[in-house]
Parts: C-alpha cells; structure tokens; sequence
C-alpha cells in the first residue's frame, strides 16, 4: 500500500514508508511504519553520531524502496537534528521538520499521557501520515549564519548589561563618590581603575602616584595628576563602610573583567555581521529605509529567512506575531492583542527600533504613529502599529527584490 502525500516538493510522490526520529543531544529513537499505520521497525534507539546514523541507515536501505519514497520527520530540536538532517537530505530522503508545539499538540489530542523517547518517535510518525504536518522552515546557509551571530550577539549584550548593572551596584558600596570623576563607571578607564584599585580603601592606600600613571596610560588627553588628586581626596572621605571589602573587591574586578572580555567578543560579532552585510545582495532593499540599522538589518534577515516561501505580507506578520488575536467565549469579548507568536527576538528588535523612530523628526514611521495617535489610538497601541508597519515594509521590501523604498507610502497607508 502506498499514500500521496500534499507536497511541498515536485519529487516528492509516492511515499511507501514513514519514519518518526525522536532527536536527542546524544541519542535518537527512531521508527518506521507504512501508510497503513502498521509498523515495520518498532523504536529503536541510536546514538546521534555518525555510528548511529550507520545503524539507522542500515534498516532504510533494507525497506523495498528508494529513499524518495520514505518520508521522514524529525522535530526541530534546538540544533541536535542538524547533523542528521543533512545527512538524510545528501541519501536523497524525504525530510519534514517539524515545530515541538505541532507535535505536542496532536499528542493532547489523542489522549496520550506516556511521554517517553519511543513514544515521541512514533508520534512524530503519526503526525506525519494524519495529514496535519506543516513542514517546519530549513534556513539557508546563509540565514542560519545570520541566526548564528544575532543571536549570540543578543545573548552577550544581555549578559553586558547584567555586569554593568552589578558592576554600578558595587561601586555604590565600595567607593560612592567614584562617580563624581567617572559618570560612567563602565568605561574604559574607569574600568582600568576599578580592577587596579576596587575600593575607596584601596586608592587611599595607593595614592596620587600610582594612580596619576595608570590614568596616563589609558587617556593622557583627558585624565592627568589633578584628577588622580581628586579621586584620592574623595576616597579619603569616602562614605563606604568597607563591610566585607576583600569579597566585594574580588567580584568587582572579575565583574570588570567579564565586561571586557563580553565586549571585546560584541564587537567582533559585529564585525562579523556587517562583514555579512556587506556580501549579501538581499539586504539591499532594506538598507534603504534609514531606520533600519545593521542589528536590525542582520536581525530581519536572521528571523525572516527567505521570505519567498510567504505569498503575501500578512503572512510574515503572522509568522512574525504582529498579527491581531481577539479571544471570545459566549457573551465575553476579550482585548484584542498580538499573537507574539515566532521570534521574540524579531518583535524586540523591531519594537527598540520603533521606538526610537518616534523620536525622529525626519522619520516617516514618526509620521505614521503620530497620526496613530491623532486616530485616538493610546501611545502604546500605535507603536505597535509601528512595529507592524515596519515588519510589512521589510517584508515587502524582501519579496520585492529591486523596488525602491518609497517612505510616502508609510505615512499614507493603513498599518499592517
């Protein structure tokens, strides 16, 4: 017996076989059944290595059709099935990937309270052969480059901030008038002196000399022997009580250290990312509409992927949870709000830019939410139209290769 299955691919035609692989960080479980639901392979477990992938590979080369005809489908977890993936996709398999949610899902709705590796393989299998697969996005090379580095950017500017945070939270109890020299004690000469001298305590003990030399050496422009004489008199009469100074003088240096090390890595990400920019014809469009700078640049590029898979731009909204929900339930209406389904990084992004667009005079998206505004839309409301009239513009702009960036047609048009 065999099945068509609704294609998203011209080779794909008849499928004799369907396999559910569960993906682990070390191990898969995988199974194989016919269209008929009847299984030929029970789960079997197999070690996420190339060893594995031998011994799974072994039992499709022992079914009775070519790997065209055995439809596959792994979920999308975290990267794991990376590797595997693409090792299938070279034997000429049939791959479908799909989202977790997809398969949790229809495992709810089939009453199934067991959750175990073996199950998940079959479930996989199951969602496959009812019909109701979506077949998952498979970034380019390209895009999941871009994933890569925006991502990773965003991960470290969070752990940036959370050492500054730590960093101005010490330095209030170690030296609190530090900051009457440095405002920002996070830069990089008040960070030079905070790991030589961590405490008000610390600089006293040092004196004028030391200090006057370490300031030298980072700005000799900006900072010479008067301002180390002002830091010592402040630490003089410092206000710090030096309750636990040896502990709290070892974080901050590790802390000042960590901040260093974090950003030195933030700018060769981004380095990396315009680098990438600059080689990709497909940012072109977007590089048009000034507020759109290269993070949020990278970031559409990352988080969209190829937009020619959408056939229009309510789509990208959708997928990008910017679309409109209202739930109901008999006589009770609820607030109509956004999905905020797809990456919470693209809706952080666009909503950091927006924001600052508001602020610009020459902006048409500043144009655009303040007639939002006038409409009587609240404040927030209408940057989140905002957001949603970027995300159409950069959608549009994507589909449309070679258009030109019109900003009348911002600030004409309705959002979304």
């Amino acid at each position: 017996m065999s099945m068509t299955v609704s294609s998203t691919s011209s080779e794909e035609a008849t499928i004799k076989y369907v396999c559910g692989v569960d993906i682990g960080s070390q191990s898969c479980t995988g199974c194989i059944c016919r269209p008929d639901k009847s299984i030929v392979v029970k789960s079997m477990p197999f070690a996420n290595a190339r060893e594995g992938w031998q011994i799974w590979e072994e039992k499709l080369s022992q079914l009775d059709a070519p790997p065209p005809q055995i439809l596959i489908g792994m979920e999308a977890t975290s990267c794991y099935h990376e590797n595997l993936y693409h090792e299938l996709e070279q034997r000429g398999s049939i791959l479908r990937l799909l989202h977790p949610r997809q398969t949790h899902q229809f495992h709810e709705r089939q009453g199934l309270r067991a959750k175990t590796d073996r199950l998940d393989a079959r479930t996989i299998a199951r969602v496959l052969l009812s019909g109701e697969a979506r077949a998952g996005y498979v970034p380019s090379e390209q895009v999941a480059t871009y994933r890569e580095l925006v991502r990773l950017h965003t991960h470290l500017s969070d752990e940036a901030a959370a050492y500054q945070n730590e960093i101005q939270a010490l330095v209030v109890v170690l030296f609190p008038e530090f900051t009457r020299i440095f405002a920002d004690p996070c830069g990089q000469t008040a960070l030079a002196v905070l790991k030589a001298f961590p405490s008000a305590q610390a600089i006293v003990a040092a004196d004028v000399e030391p200090l006057f030399q370490l300031l030298r050496a980072q700005k000799p422009a900006h900072y010479g022997r008067p301002t180390a004489q002002k830091l010592v008199a402040l630490a003089k009469e410092s206000a710090s009580s030096g309750r636990a100074i040896a502990g709290r003088s070892l974080s901050l240096r590790i802390l000042c250290d960590q901040l260093e090390h974090t950003q030195a890595n933030l700018a060769r990400l981004n380095t990396e990312i315009e680098q990438l920019l600059n080689t990709d014809p497909g940012v072109k469009g977007l590089q048009q509409v000034p507020e759109f700078g290269p993070k949020t640049l990278a970031v559409l590029r990352a988080e969209l992927g190829d937009v020619q898979r959408f056939s229009r731009t309510d789509e990208v909204i959708a997928y990008g949870g910017m679309d409109i929900e209202i739930k109901e339930s008999g006589l009770w209406k609820g607030k109509a709000k956004l999905s905020k389904r797809g990456s919470g990084l693209l809706r952080r992004v666009l909503y950091m830019t927006a924001l600052r667009s508001i602020h610009r005079e020459d902006s048409a998206f500043g144009v655009y939410y303040q007639r939002q505004v006038a409409r009587g839309l609240k404040t927030g409301s209408a940057l989140m139209a905002v957001m949603r009239k970027m995300l159409a513009v950069a959608a549009h702009l994507l589909m449309h290769e070679g258009e030109k960036y019109d900003p009348n047609k911002v600030c004409g048009s309705s959002a979304g």
